[in-house]
């Protein structure tokens, strides 16, 4: 686990999910925690304040709300909710899954404890509001997602909500929740992954009013649709009620969250947060490479048209190009030098998940299928990329006689 944080004013992706402890975390927290205390506590440029009244305000509890609610009580409530899970000794809690749903109880008690009005809306995001001293200003957003990928690392999403959720109790216990000038919302958003449905941010989506009615048609490898998965948890959702949960542009004053880094970066730079400059988009393919199935033992090497030995090779080069881009997109005059940094510099690609049929250990596999996740900050050069790589698979295919089929699963922009 990094003991890095980095704070985002936008939704952001997730490049990587597994954590290893350290206990340099503790630290990391903290100032994650202090962002948000002294975001909505300390007295900003009189256009923006967030305080009616005396915005100085009484300091005096705040030395011992830090280690009390800001350190101790938020860590075990990060801990705790870690444990909130459908695996047996590893972390996973997917969307709207057994351990979603009490994962939704123990958030939604948590934001009570804070003096928060709080409701689970129609796709099951959890929010807890404040009002503030002026209702009909426009809210601050302060969220992050409550489900996991599968051996998931414990603080990511929910580093978010807890440390949001605590900022929160620290002005209640300070008198100074009710007193703030505009309302304050904390989501805990359903689902962002995308593990059980292959379709991520239904929770930010849907508060966005970017999902498409159809949405709720989508099934998971249980042919279990999103609507009566939701019905089963008691929560009643149609096309319209689904389109209503859209916020209006013009209620929302911002949107802030807390996000572990997952990576190495700024634990090995030694800084404890980082602010977001870019957010990368993200495209999800699914590739099948269709051979000629056989038997291990009999069919001679220079005879075969294996899938599985194709798609090694396209996964090398996919490898090679994402590496080192310059070396294999061709740049106009109308790509700057910036451009081809930027895409050099954020670029990433996965696989990371492989299957092949049938699966025996002394057959030649007729078929091999494996997803592709691609991502940088420029969308042009995430495109070019696809496309360069799409061109090559398919004369390594042609090379070796199997045929390849690239499908586009999703795509984030």
């Amino acid at each position: 686990m990094s003991s890095s944080t980095t704070a985002s004013f936008h939704k952001c992706f997730k490049p990587n999910h597994h954590h290893h402890q350290h206990h340099a975390f503790t630290f990391a927290f903290l100032h994650s925690c202090f962002f948000f205390f002294f975001l909505l506590s300390a007295p900003p440029p009189a256009c923006a304040s967030t305080f009616s009244g005396n915005e100085t305000g009484d300091l005096e509890k705040q030395g011992d709300l830090f280690p009390q609610i800001l350190r101790d009580e938020a860590v075990g409530r990060l801990y705790q909710l870690g444990k909130v899970s459908d695996g047996n000794g590893y972390l996973e809690r997917t969307f709207l899954s057994p351990a979603s749903m009490r994962a939704i109880n123990v958030i939604r008690e948590w934001m009570e404890d804070a003096g928060l009005r709080t409701w689970v809306d129609q796709m099951g995001n959890v929010h807890g509001r404040v009002e503030g001293v002026n209702p009909n200003a426009e809210a601050l957003l302060i969220g992050s997602h409550m489900d996991t990928v599968v051996d998931a690392g414990m603080f990511d999403g929910s580093l978010g909500i807890v440390s949001a959720i605590s900022a929160l109790k620290a002005l209640k216990v300070n008198g100074k929740l009710e007193k703030l000038k505009r309302p304050v919302e904390v989501i805990a958003f359903c689902d962002e992954e995308g593990v059980r449905f292959q379709t991520t941010f239904l929770g930010s989506g849907a508060i966005a009013g970017i999902l498409p009615a159809t949405t709720l048609e989508i099934s998971d490898k249980r042919d279990a649709m999103i609507k009566d998965v939701l019905k089963e948890n008691s929560i009643e959702i149609t096309e319209e009620s689904l389109l209503q949960l859209k916020y209006d542009p013009k209620s929302v004053w911002g949107y802030v969250e807390i996000h572990i880094e997952q990576g190495p970066v700024l634990e090995q730079k030694g800084f404890p947060l980082g602010v977001v400059k870019g957010i990368a988009g993200q495209t999800r393919l699914k590739v099948t490479v269709r051979g000629s199935q056989g038997h291990a033992g009999t069919v001679p090497m220079s005879m075969r048209q294996d899938p599985m030995a194709a798609a090694a090779e396209l996964i090398v080069v996919m490898e090679n190009l994402c590496k080192n881009p310059e070396e294999f997109l061709s740049y106009d005059g109308h790509c700057s030098d910036s451009t081809v940094k930027s895409l050099s510099s954020s670029l990433v690609c996965t696989v990371g998940e492989i299957s092949t049929w049938p699966s025996a250990s002394n057959v030649i596999p007729g078929q091999v299928t494996y997803t592709v996740d691609i991502r940088a900050i420029d969308d042009l050069g995430r495109e070019a990329v696809i496309y360069d790589l799409s061109k090559r698979m398919y004369q390594i295919c042609d090379k070796r006689s199997v045929s390849c089929n690239i499908e586009h699963k999703v795509q984030f922009l």
